[in-house]
């Protein structure tokens, strides 16, 4: 049998083994968990080296885009890294996040990150002035974590984040403390390794602040006490090999499986072809997605006076609600 067929099957066995043992321990709710947690914007993939690949990218996570993927992939590569990310999100609203990796050693490795996500100024309606109020408001979120990798065996290696998060709108304001636990296996056999990660793993979240407003008998009301929600806690598992090795050319393969709090199980494939280290083209795939499907991207890198660069874009199609653009670039030294 070929590798590309040994993956497939590994894949199906994989599959068939995991989705029984997810039944057994999470109800699988499906849609009527949509809806049930906070801070949205996590769930945002940074890279778009991953996010072209259909965010199958756990299995992988081998450069700086592990910081949101895998914290564990920080010990699959060497090279200390400066990591910057632009998203067109849909609805006119931008999101940019830069991080940076550094090795300490052979073993160990720790990163930092910065996440903001922000819209224009928006007009501010009620119910007696729908043209209008006056006044405007905006609407930002912020992320900063901190990620320690090491690397315990030749084949092992596991990795956690620290990330403090704060959402505001108008007046309101929410904050929390969140963490990410991820890890890598190697599994000795051909290239296929084996990642899991647990991502914005924390206690639930309210806002506080004031809001004033007029009711539909023009009263004036005070709301200071808002209902608190988990965060959008993410249980990913994925597997990933090369499945063709040339002189010049790789094309590598993964799947993942994904269970949120906050929605029902769904899987992501990808594959990735590289030619001569340089040129690279991705493409991938969700499933059980209302509007996000298909995912394209490439990706260029280039060697200058001792330092590694890398460009990288995705292309994301929503369906009705448009498509998405994402830019991403790294140095390596």
């Amino acid at each position: 049998m070929s590798l590309v067929g040994k993956f497939l099957v590994i894949v199906l066995i994989v599959a068939g083994t995991v989705f029984p043992a997810f039944g057994q321990f999470f109800p699988d709710l499906g849609g009527q968990r949509r809806g049930t947690s906070a801070a949205q914007f996590l769930k945002i993939g940074q890279g778009s080296r991953g996010l072209g690949m259909g965010e199958a990218f756990v299995a992988i996570a081998n450069d700086a885009e592990a910081l949101y993927w895998n914290p564990a992939g920080l010990t699959n590569f060497d090279k200390h890294s400066v990591f910057f990310s632009h998203t067109q999100w849909l609805v006119e609203v931008q999101l940019e996040y830069a991080g940076f990796v550094y090795h300490l050693n052979s073993t160990n490795a720790v990163g930092v990150a910065l996440t903001f996500l922000h819209t224009d100024e928006m007009k501010e309606t009620t119910e007696f002035q729908p043209l209008g109020t006056g006044r405007y408001f905006t609407f930002s979120d912020f992320l900063l974590s901190f990620t320690y990798a090491r690397r315990m065996t030749d084949k092992f290696s596991f990795g956690i984040s620290t990330k403090w998060m704060q959402e505001n709108i108008a007046e309101l304001t929410m904050r929390s403390l969140l963490f990410d636990l991820g890890i890598f296996y190697n599994t000795g056999w051909r290239t296929t390794r084996f990642g899991v990660v647990i991502s914005n793993f924390g206690s639930d979240m309210e806002p506080t602040g004031n809001i004033t407003y007029r009711n539909l008998e023009n009263a004036e009301v005070t709301v200071n006490s808002f209902q608190s929600f988990p965060p959008p806690i993410i249980f990913r598992i994925g597997l990933a090999a090369d499945l063709y090795t040339g002189k010049n050319q790789i094309l590598t393969g993964s799947v993942q499986l994904n269970h949120p709090n906050d929605n029902k199980e769904n899987l992501n494939f990808g594959l990735e072809y590289g030619w001569r280290k340089t040129l690279f083209l991705r493409a991938g795939y969700k499933s059980a997605q209302i509007e996000e499907n298909l995912s394209f991207g490439f990706g260029i890198q280039t060697l200058i006076a001792g330092f590694g660069f890398k460009l990288d874009y995705a292309y994301t199609n929503f369906g009705r609600l448009g498509y998405v653009n994402r830019f991403s670039a790294k140095i390596e030294f």
